[in-house]
């Protein structure tokens, strides 16, 4: 392995105590290129071409207050496949704020966890007083890395393969991007939503394979609300208006608190993809909130959609957890809010909707192959978390059409990333590919980068790859074949 250490950047971050800035969650302040990765075991296949991206919060600078691990600052892992060879480099995603952390030497801006008057500046977003950090999702379109924040920041391009920074998207719209957008790899458009305290309070977006932003459309909400994920299917586009959203009181003194409003339904707003707040039609539901969808498709006269229903979306602090940080700790751990596999079936004809538990087992951050996005489709691969963390320890890959399911386990102190899905070059059936993760060992001190043969899941990884440093855990990712960066569409199955 060759690695080329970049210039260092400016840190201020003093030693502490959080349980999110140690452990797996241990922040890592240098950039790095590295090539000809080392085999720790396996050999690398020569059927894959592409890379693997995935997003972290990463904190450089001191907290002005109250650090939540939302708050750290984006910082892009990558890993390239080509002939049975595999490199990496990392970057921070130099947004604006960043940019200016940097010249300033220290923190600007205060997070989740604080009020008002924390932040030295006006902040960005949905929330309007945060750091936008672009360090929650990840995708590739138009041949570029898209990097987004959460909480309605910037849409930042880096190039994908070497992850030099493109700057804002010329596409990004006044009320930024939420969390995530959505990449139709058969057409090459992107599809994305923001949201805001200000009416219409969301906006709805399509943009081509070219990067020119075509249609942006006002959607109409009873008020701010806190929509996080959305998705398509052939021809709809679904978002959401669900029931966990800020305190109206709370809101008007400029203090930004999440609330599960009881007696208020989930709500699934179904619109043509090049469609008109007019032209929505809203579908009633159990109230939930819903980080993460799968996918969605056509069936006859309804519209399924697959993701992860919370059974318990304002969990009761986290026992045990360090003094103040029960609340915090109980919103980012799965087995406090309770995700489970789930399945809503909108009726075109009735309005109405059912809906089901497709597994009882908590799970999340869920991918399957992109290639069957917005089409039926009949493989999902899920995360498992270890108790009281925000840290995957696991994946459980599920047939949709029989109901079976196989499970891979980390042994303890392993930690994984969420791991797309990543086809065989001219593969033959749908799960005829690999997961790819980047797994943190703590108690070696190591990070590598894994692949799991989908089509003999519960064997474990085929192959294990040395990183050149201990990564720290993070959120999202994406896998890019080459073709696809190149050509910016790919033909469906």
């Amino acid at each position: 392995m060759k690695v080329d250490r970049l210039p260092p950047v400016t840190v201020s971050l003093q030693p502490n105590e959080h349980p999110y800035m140690n452990g797996a969650w241990t922040p890592l302040h240098e950039e790095v290129d590295a090539f000809d990765l080392d085999v720790i075991e396996g050999t690398i296949p020569t059927d894959i071409d592409g890379v693997y991206v995935r997003n972290t919060e990463n904190p450089v600078h001191q907290p002005l207050g109250r650090y939540h691990p939302f708050d750290g600052d984006g910082m892009l892992h990558q890993i390239s496949f080509r002939d049975g060879r595999a490199d990496y480099r990392n970057r921070f995603v130099r947004t604006r704020c960043f940019q200016a952390e940097q010249e300033a030497g220290r923190a600007l801006w205060g997070g989740l966890a604080d009020g008002p008057g924390v932040s030295a500046r006006p902040g960005f977003g949905a929330h309007g007083g945060l750091k936008d950090s672009s360090s929650t999702d990840v995708v590739v379109h138009g041949g570029r890395v898209v990097s987004t924040f959460y909480q309605c920041g910037e849409a930042y391009w880096l190039d994908p393969e070497t992850l030099d920074a493109g700057g804002v998207a010329s596409w990004g719209p006044l009320d930024g991007v939420s969390a995530h957008t959505k990449v139709d790899e058969a057409t090459g458009e992107l599809l994305f939503f923001n949201y805001s305290v200000h009416a219409p309070f969301m906006h709805y977006g399509v943009v081509d394979r070219t990067g020119r932003l075509v249609h942006y459309e006002p959607i109409e909400l009873p008020g701010p609300r806190l929509p996080h994920d959305m998705a398509f299917s052939a021809r709809w586009s679904i978002l959401n208006d669900l029931p966990v959203f800020w305190d109206a009181d709370l809101l008007a003194k400029d203090i930004h608190a999440a609330r599960l409003h009881d007696g208020v339904p989930s709500r699934f707003g179904l619109l043509p993809r090049y469609g008109t707040n007019a032209d929505v039609r809203w579908f009633e539901a159990d109230p939930t909130y819903v980080l993460h969808f799968l996918n969605a498709y056509e069936e006859g006269d309804e519209v399924v959609l697959d993701g992860y229903f919370q059974e318990d979306p304002q969990p009761a602090p986290l026992e045990g957890a360090p003094r103040g940080m029960g609340q915090l700790m109980a919103y980012v751990d799965e087995h406090s809010f309770k995700p489970k596999l789930h399945r809503w079936r909108f009726d075109l004809r009735t309005g109405r909707t059912h809906e089901e538990h497709l597994d009882d087992r908590i799970l999340e951050f869920g991918m399957f192959n992109q290639r069957y996005a917005g089409r039926p489709y009949r493989y999902a691969y899920s995360t498992t978390t270890k108790p009281g963390w925000f840290l995957f320890n696991g994946f459980v890959k599920h047939d949709l059409h029989t109901g079976e399911s196989w499970s891979v386990q980390l042994p303890e102190g392993r930690f994984a990333s969420e791991a797309p899905f990543v086809p065989r070059v001219g593969a033959t059936a749908e799960d005829d590919g690999y997961l790819v993760s980047f797994v943190i060992d703590e108690d070696a001190g190591t990070s590598e980068c894994i692949l799991i043969d989908c089509r003999r899941f519960e064997e474990g990884p085929v192959v294990r790859i040395a990183l050149p440093h201990k990564i720290s855990s993070g959120t999202h990712s994406v896998w890019a074949d080459r073709a696809f960066i190149r050509d910016g569409v790919l033909p469906r199955p």
